[in-house]
Order: C-alpha cells, then sequence, then structure tokens
C-alpha cells in the first residue's frame, strides 16, 4: 500500500486508505467523491454499486463497515438517498462512528469531535456541491483528542458485551 499511513493518521499530509459505497440513488455523486478524494492523493477501493439497478443500501454500508471496523481501510464514505440508512447499517460494527453530515459544520464536527470515520452522505437531499463541500471540511478536519477522546473511549466500552442488565 504505498504512501497511505498504516492504520492511518490524522494528520494533515499523510495519506490515507478509503473505501466508498453507494446505493443506486448515490451513484452519480459516488463518481464526483471518488475524483475528489483521489485528486488528494489518498487510495480509495469502490464497492459499489456500479449501475443504476436497485441496490439495497444495508448490503453496501456492510462492507464498507466491516473494512473500517477490521483495519483493512481507514475511513469510509456510504451514500444513499439521505445518509440514514446507510449510517445505521454501518454503526452496526465494532469501531465504526458514521456520522450523517447534511452541512460542512456537522462534517468537521464529526471528526473533530466523535472521530468519524465514515461519512453518510445524501444524494437527494444535498446538491452535489455542498456535498463536495462536506468531504473536504470532514477530510481536512482533524480529531481535538482530550476531553472528547475520553467520550470516544466510552462509546468504545459500549461496543463491549456486558452482564449487566439495567
Amino acid at each position: 500500500m504505498n504512501g497511505v499511513a498504516p492504520g492511518g493518521s490524522d494528520k494533515k499530509g499523510i495519506l490515507m486508505k478509503f473505501s466508498i459505497g453507494s446505493d443506486h440513488h448515490g451513484l452519480d455523486l459516488k463518481t464526483d467523491i471518488l475524483d475528489q478524494i483521489a485528486e488528494k492523493g489518498h487510495e480509495i477501493g469502490d464497492v459499489g454499486a456500479h449501475a443504476s439497478e436497485s441496490v439495497d443500501y444495508p448490503d453496501v454500508a456492510a462492507i464498507v463497515g466491516r473494512l473500517v471496523s477490521k483495519g483493512e481501510v481507514d475511513r469510509g464514505i456510504l451514500i444513499c438517498g439521505t445518509g440514514i440508512g446507510m449510517s445505521i447499517a454501518a454503526n452496526k460494527f465494532a469501531g465504526v462512528r458514521a456520522a450523517v453530515c447534511h452541512d460542512v459544520q456537522s462534517a468537521e464536527l464529526s471528526r473533530r469531535h466523535n472521530d468519524a470515520n465514515v461519512l453518510c452522505l445524501s444524494a437527494d437531499q444535498v446538491a452535489t456541491e455542498a456535498n463536495q463541500s462536506i468531504v473536504a471540511a470532514w477530510l481536512d478536519a482533524d480529531f481535538d483528542g482530550g476531553r472528547h477522546q475520553r467520550r470516544v473511549a466510552k462509546i468504545q466500552r459500549l461496543e463491549q458485551p456486558s452482564d449487566e442488565t439495567s
């Protein structure tokens, strides 16, 4: 994996490995986002959809979710009609923090405060140019750590099996 930091990095200038997927709603936007990520020099794999026929978003979200969860990619991007279904499905995988972002501020804060590693976009409700700005903000934002690290650690502990029945 030439030029990609093992395990990824939030430091600017470090290249990362991404996986992107969409359902049929997000096919055109996905092509634009693929180009945007590649222009920054990051490695990106496209897991589908590759045609306009109907695709079930949970199937695509599961592929990206597994890749992020296993550490095979640093981050993922998922696109469907609203971004909501993709987020729900991707968040079923340990270590995935998928955020639906419909604006630049939520994208930046999802990285800075929540260390989101999967960005979910709406192809139907957000214009292409706005989505490209959202992706740019998400790519450029670093995780702030500090008090936010403590909170992300609490989220990670929620993924652990528990004997508690409260």
